[in-house]
This record gives C-alpha cells, structure tokens and sequence, in this order.
C-alpha cells in the first residue's frame, strides 16, 4: 500500500506547504491553504507524453508562415464582438460570473447556433443531469439542434467520447467538477483544476476543437482555483450584472486573439440571452432630463461608443467627516477630482457628501471621465440642471487643465447618432477635428472654462 502524506496547497497561487499556514508565503492571501491528501509512488514514475511539436527546431523569426486564425462565427454578434470575430479553432476561452447570471444560458445557445451552421459541438456538464439541460434547451427553442450532451466528471471518459464524436466546439461546465482519476484529491482543488485544464488544452491544440471553460468565481469576484487556470487560457470572458437586473454585461479582460476592451450587452429574457444592439439608446433610456448631477459623456469600450449617464449626488455633511461613495468609477480619482475642483473652480466641497454612480453597471476607467465626474459633481453642488443634449469628455490635470482624449470623432459621431446637439471637449481635440454636421462642438483649455460654458456660475437663486 502506498504510504498516504497530507500537503496543503493555496488555491489562489498553487503554493505548496508541508502545514497548516494562515497566510500564504507566496502571494500573501489569508486562508487559502486547502488540505490536499497525496499518496507517495512505490513505483518508477511514468515517462510523462511529450506535447506535438517537441524537439522542433528554432526558427528565425521571418522564417515562420504567417497564418490567420481560422475563425467561426457564434450567431451571438454581442458575443464575437468580444471574441475578437468569432471562436478561433483550437483556442480555450473561460467564462467566469456569479451564479445565476446566464453562463449556461449564452453557451447552450452558442451550441445551438453552432450546431445549426453543421458543425459537431459537445456540450459536458458535471453538474447538471443531460434532463436538466434538455428541459434549458427546450426553453431556448434548441431542443432540435443536434448538439451532443455528456453529463460526466470524469476527464477520462470525456476524452474517450471527445474522440469519438470529433466536436468542432467543446463546451466544459465547469471546469471546477472535472477530475483525473490519476490525481489523489478531490474534484476543485488546485491540483486536479490545472491538470484537468492541462490535459483539456492539450486535447483542444491536437484536434483544433474550441473549447469554452465555465469557472466559479469567489466571494470578490475572481475565478476560483489556481491564477495559473487564467494564464493558460486563450481568453478570460466576465459576466457582470446584478441577477435581479435583466441586463448582462460580458467583458474580455484577457484574449489573444482581440482586443480585451471589448464589451457585449445582453437581456435576460424567458427565452434566454437577447443581444443589446444599440447599447447607448438603453443606457440612456431611463435618464432624468429635469434634475441636476446628470452629466452625458461618451466612453469608448474597445471599438465601441457607448454614451452613458454620470451621475452625482452632492448634499451637506451630517458628519464629522464627510462621505464620498463610488459605483463604477475609481474612489481614488473621485478624491483627486474633487480636490482640483475645491482649487481650481472654488466650489466648495469639503463640507459636502459626495455621491457618484454610473448608471447601467458600467465602470468607467479611461480618463475621458473626468470632466464628466466633475460637472455631474458641480451641477449637484450648484443645483444647476443641465441641458439635455449636451455631453461633456476630456481628462482633467491637477492644474486644472485639459487635456486631448482619444477617439474623439468616433465618440462625437456616436453623440450626433443619438440627437445631441452640443459638446464640450478639451480645446486641443479641435485643432484638429472637424465637427460632424449638426453638432455644436465647445473647446475648453481649463475646468473653469468649461464650467462657464456650462453655466455653472450662475446665482443659485436663478438656477431651475
């Protein structure tokens, strides 16, 4: 009998240690040490298979063919945008989310669609029995498709029927339930998560079947096993949204094949996930065109504009400190933003609570968000609606300058496509930019500058 050890293994970073350990040594996450049991060889390790294309001899770099990625097309245009075109062959993309938030749903109808086109797709749960997946698919209306359903764990056999039925697309939900056999510790843990998406990689290069990984996520949003999982991956797709909202946001924040701003919108209906074709008309849907701290800016996610509502509540301070609360922009810059306009346009905000949101659950990051944040935050402060068909974007600096952003005709041809008629901008954008017809466009060299094109200098008494 070989002699069982015990090792405990961190399933943030894959550190492997002898005891019980509160913080990991290697990338300092509290209580990620997971016990593992391993049993000790009593014979000759077995000679490990050697990857295709071993001992192939180095190349210089122009001697290598170019090549394009073969791609095939999903059906979900929402979801090849953010593939970067469709699903390349022989590439593995992991799809992460919380639960409940449509995983599932968008792939059985990727198969579906894939299916359709002629192509062989494998759909493999280790969670659902093949009677819950059918009872989803009559839902979805692709009961009739063709695709094959494996209700099975156990990597082995998943291979063996991979083998069999030759799938142009895999689809592995999730990749936390696989095991290998040959792996003493249960089906999630850190070693049996790398060697199952080892060995499932390896077969997706060999038979150039696209494989899509579904993984759990933790308690802060990040995909549960070892960071390695993400590292040996083609791309990493997040689901966002709220499961009490009907929207979903799908976001690449890794992919090789394309570009990682990219963004998909989607709706939960009855009848599974409906693309959100014009994102910009939803977003701005449901604005409030009579209250003050409403502010339109044009973000730019990937390739695509998306005009959305900054929003800011500035009320007086109840405490000793005053609040200052963030969704969906970065609570850091809030406090830098807010200092420039307390220096450099003397609104005074150190007595005030400070509220921002962006509505419709997107996060704004580039700095083209800035002036957007400070005259949503200027307008709540002054009590001073603006205009309903202006939007405002440029970069704010400490000195209160600002500066060029980027992309700035696609954002304004998206502000014309939408009905707004005005647009303030940083002054150095239109030196060299021509307006598109029926826009107003304003060049502003300071935050002061274009506060007053705003009117925010107007007496409170006055203002609606």
């Amino acid at each position: 009998m070989p002699k069982v050890k015990t090792k405990y293994v961190c399933s943030e970073c894959g550190y492997t240690a002898a005891k019980w350990l509160g913080k990991c040594p290697d990338c300092g996450s509290w209580n990620t040490l997971n016990e593992e049991v391993e049993a000790a060889a009593d014979v000759p390790p077995l000679k490990q298979k050697r990857a295709s294309g071993a001992g192939a001899p180095a190349l210089p770099i122009g001697d290598i063919p170019d090549e394009a990625a073969s791609r095939t097309g999903t059906g979900i245009n929402e979801l090849d945008r953010v593939l970067g075109g469709g699903v390349v062959e022989g590439s593995m993309v992991l799809v992460g989310g919380d639960p409940g938030i449509g995983k599932s749903t968008l792939l059985t109808q990727l198969s579906a669609n894939v299916s359709r086109m002629g192509e062989t797709v494998l759909y493999v749960s280790g969670e659902e029995s093949a009677r819950q997946i059918k009872l989803r698919a009559n839902r979805l209306g692709a009961e009739k498709t063709g695709f094959y359903v494996l209700s099975e764990n156990d990597l082995s056999i998943i291979e063996a029927r991979m083998q069999e039925i030759s799938p142009r697309v895999m689809i592995v939900d999730s990749i936390q339930t696989m095991y290998r056999t040959d792996i003493a510790s249960a089906p999630g843990s850190v070693s049996q998560v790398r060697e199952c998406a080892s060995r499932i990689m390896y077969l997706a290069k060999l038979s150039a079947c696209a494989v899509f990984l579904v993984g759990h996520v933790t308690k802060d949003g990040s995909i549960a096993g070892p960071r390695v999982l993400e590292h040996m991956v083609d791309a990493v797709l997040y689901f966002e949204g709220d499961r009490s909202s009907q929207y979903r946001i799908l976001r690449a924040v890794k992919n090789r094949f394309g570009s990682v701003n990219e963004l998909g919108m989607f709706e939960m209906t009855g009848s599974g996930m409906k693309e959100v074709a014009n994102a910009s008309e939803l977003l701005l849907s449901e604005r409030a065109h009579d209250a003050s701290g409403c502010v339109v800016m044009c973000a730019m996610e990937g390739t695509r504009p998306l005009l959305t509502d900054v929003q800011a509540l500035v009320t007086p301070t109840v405490f000793g400190n005053p609040r200052r609360m963030t969704q969906g922009i970065d609570l850091g810059r809030l406090f830098m933003l807010l200092a420039v306009i307390e220096k450099r346009a003397a609104i005074t905000l150190y007595n005030q609570d400070v509220y921002i949101n962006v509505a419709g659950g997107l996060t704004l990051d580039e700095p083209a968000s800035d002036l957007a944040v400070c005259a949503a935050a200027a307008s709540s402060a002054r009590d001073i609606c603006l205009p309903p068909d202006w939007a405002v974007m440029g970069e704010v600096g400490l000195a209160g300058e600002l500066r060029a952003i980027t992309h700035a005709d696609r954002r304004l041809n998206e502000c014309v496509r939408m009905g707004f008629k005005h647009v303030i901008l940083p002054k150095a954008n239109t030196r060299s930019l021509k307006a598109p017809e029926g826009l107003d466009v304003h060049g502003a060299d300071t935050l002061f500058d274009a506060f007053k094109i705003l009117g925010m200098y107007r007496p409170k008494a006055a203002a609606k």
